[in-house]
């Protein structure tokens, strides 16, 4: 039972590394998400915020007619005091009393209302700075991420074309390296081909003095003066 339980724990290891991974993998898509994800929210709390305060200014012309309605109605009492009609006057002080009463639950809502508009407002405005903030983090993030791709391509290419380039200068080398060969080759056989004629031969007798001597103009000149001599 033991080796079971390290047998799961390891595959959840795994797993979980598996999964930091993948995470990894697609920061800037998750983190991009987010920031959708957190607009529509932002959204929502505005379309909320947007009821709240219809509701708070409902609120607030239902306390003004209230207000309204009891000064009204306190004016009604001193009419009929005026005029000693004391049972009137309590019917009417009865129905300010229940307007008092609804004015006070009004003004309840109204302040509650308020009160809640408030915190709202102040919540989706530090909401629109981070996300703001979080627009332009993201910006940097892809736009740091675009950059370090580039520079990875240029890298690869660099080390892809700096190898080919030094297979390139090795086939240049030997290509080289032949034709030199060949023309070696070629110069050693006139080499053997002169030594092997007539021509070398002659060659060497006429270094040594030796056979038919070509006549020059210093030969000519001694002859002539030999003859006149």
């Amino acid at each position: 039972m033991g080796i079971l339980n390290k047998i799961l724990t390891a595959f959840r290891g795994g797993a979980t590394e598996v999964g930091q991974s993948i995470v990894d993998a697609n920061s800037t898509r998750i983190f991009e998400q987010e920031i959708r994800d957190a607009e529509k929210h932002l959204t929502n709390a505005k379309r909320e915020l947007t009821d709240v305060m219809a509701k708070e200014m409902q609120a607030s012309r239902e306390v003004d007619r209230l207000k309204r309605s009891i000064t009204e109605h306190e004016g009604y009492v001193a009419q009929a005091l005026d005029k000693g009609n004391e049972a009137l006057a309590i019917e009417v002080a009865e129905k300010i009393a229940q307007l008092e009463q609804e004015l006070a639950e009004q003004q309840t809502a109204n302040d509650s209302f308020s009160a809640h508009a408030v915190r709202l407002k102040d919540l989706v405005k530090k909401t629109e700075r981070q996300l703001s903030d979080y627009q332009r983090q993201l910006s940097m993030v892809k736009t740091t991420e675009s950059v370090q791709k580039a520079t990875a391509t240029i890298t690869d290419s660099f080390a892809s074309s700096n190898s080919k380039l030094l297979n390139a200068k090795d086939s240049l080398e030997r290509i080289k390296a032949r034709q030199q060969q060949f023309d070696d080759r070629l110069k050693a056989a006139e080499t053997l081909a002169e030594e092997g004629s007539d021509k070398s031969l002659q060659a060497k007798l006429a270094e040594a003095g030796i056979g038919e001597q070509k006549s020059n103009a210093n030969a000519v000149l001694e002859r002539i003066k030999a003859r006149k001599s």
